[in-house]
C-alpha cells in the first residue's frame, strides 16, 4: 500500500471571517498551494462537509486515515454554526491531524462555536477574511490593482469605490476587467467611462447632484438612469448611502481633521473630503427630513407601496430641493 506523502504545507488551515468573497479566495488559495507541494500520483481529493448539518459519524469518517492513504483535502465550512460535539471532534483532529490529510475550517468568527477560534489559532496556520472596513478599503483596492502588476493613482481608487462600491467581489472584478480591457493603463478616465456611466452604477452620480441641490440636473438624469434599465433598488441604495454620510458628517461639523473623521466614522478620507463640502450646505433640520425620507423610500422601491419608479424620483427631488433650504 503506498504511503501519503509528506509535504511542507500545514495540514490545518483556519479561515476565519464573514467576508464570504475572501474566505472563498483564501480556500482556493490554501488548496492550490497543497496542489502545488503534494507528490503523489493520483492528485488530491478534495472533499466539502457543511459543519452545522453533517452526522457526526461522517465528520468522523471525513477526518479519519484514509485506506487506501489518498492525498485528501477536507474543507468543513458553516463551523460557527456546529454543535459542541462536532466542535470537539474538530478540534482533536486538528491537534493530530490523519496522515496525507489536509483540514481547512472555515469559521465567520462568530456563532455558537466562537470559542474554537482562539483554539485553532494556536495549531492552524490562520487566513483572515473579515469584512472590510471602509477606511480599509482604499488600502485593499491598491493591493488588488498591485496583485495584477499594476500601480494607480489615489484618484483611480477613489473614482472605483464611487462607482463600484464597496463589496470586495465587485471591486476584484472591476479591477480585473479594467486591467484587461485598458492593458493595465488605468486611468480616471478609464474607469468613469467604464462604471460611472454605466446604468447600474449611474446613482452614485444622481446622488451627488441630489444632495449638491442640483434639482433638475438630478430629476433629468434619473428619468435617464431608468430608461436604460437602472434598478429604482440601486438608485435608493446610492442615494440612502449619500444621506447617511451627510448625516454621520453633520454631527461632527466644527472639526477640520479629515484623518480623524475617517478613522472614527469608518469612511474613506477622500470621501469624508468630498461630502463634508456638501454637508456644509444642509440644515440640521433638512439632514433629519431626509434620513426619515430614506426608511420610507427603501420601503416603496421594495415594492411596499406604490410605483418604485415614481418613488425614486420624487425622493431624488425632494433629497434636492431639501439640499436647498
Amino acid at each position: 500500500m503506498p504511503s501519503a506523502s509528506v509535504s511542507p504545507v500545514s495540514p490545518v488551515h483556519l479561515i476565519v471571517g464573514d467576508d464570504e468573497f475572501l474566505a472563498e479566495r483564501a480556500r482556493k488559495h490554501v488548496v492550490r498551494t497543497i496542489r502545488e507541494h503534494i507528490s503523489t500520483a493520483d492528485g488530491l481529493q478534495e472533499s466539502e462537509l457543511k459543519a452545522s448539518e453533517i452526522t457526526q459519524g461522517e465528520l468522523l469518517n471525513a477526518l479519519s486515515p484514509s485506506l487506501f492513504a489518498e492525498d485528501r483535502v477536507v474543507v468543513l465550512t458553516h463551523m460557527d454554526q456546529a454543535g459542541q460535539d462536532a466542535v470537539n471532534l474538530v478540534l482533536s483532529a486538528a491537534v493530530d491531524p490523519a496522515p496525507g490529510t489536509f483540514m481547512i475550517v472555515m469559521h465567520s468568527g462568530g456563532g455558537r462555536s466562537k470559542t474554537m477560534v482562539k483554539k485553532l489559532e494556536k495549531i492552524a496556520v490562520t487566513h483572515t477574511a473579515a469584512k472590510l472596513k471602509n477606511r480599509e478599503l482604499t488600502d485593499w483596492v491598491r493591493q488588488e490593482f498591485r496583485n495584477h502588476d499594476v500601480k494607480v493613482t489615489p484618484d483611480v481608487i477613489h473614482a472605483l469605490l464611487e462607482g463600484v462600491g464597496s463589496e470586495t467581489r465587485e471591486i476584484a472584478t472591476a479591477i480585473s476587467q479594467l486591467v484587461a480591457d485598458t492593458q493595465g493603463n488605468v486611468t480616471v478616465e478609464k474607469v468613469r467611462e467604464y462604471y460611472i456611466g454605466v446604468a447600474e452604477v449611474s446613482g452614485f452620480d444622481i446622488a451627488d447632484l441630489a444632495c449638491a441641490g442640483q434639482v433638475s440636473k438630478a430629476v433629468a438624469s434619473t428619468r435617464r438612469a431608468l430608461q436604460l434599465g437602472t434598478s429604482p433598488v440601486a438608485l435608493s441604495a446610492a442615494l440612502s448611502m449619500k444621506v447617511g454620510q451627510i448625516a454621520r458628517l453633520y454631527s461632527t461639523r466644527g472639526r477640520i481633521n479629515g484623518y480623524e473623521l475617517a478613522g472614527e466614522l469608518g469612511m474613506p478620507p477622500f470621501i469624508v473630503e468630498k461630502t463634508a463640502k456638501i454637508a456644509r450646505n444642509w440644515s440640521g433640520d433638512a439632514v433629519s427630513d431626509a434620513v426619515i425620507l430614506m426608511a420610507d423610500l427603501d420601503a416603496a422601491v421594495k415594492g411596499q407601496g406604490g410605483d418604485p419608479e415614481f418613488a425614486i424620483e420624487s425622493a431624488v427631488r425632494k433629497v434636492a430641493e431639501l439640499a436647498r433650504r
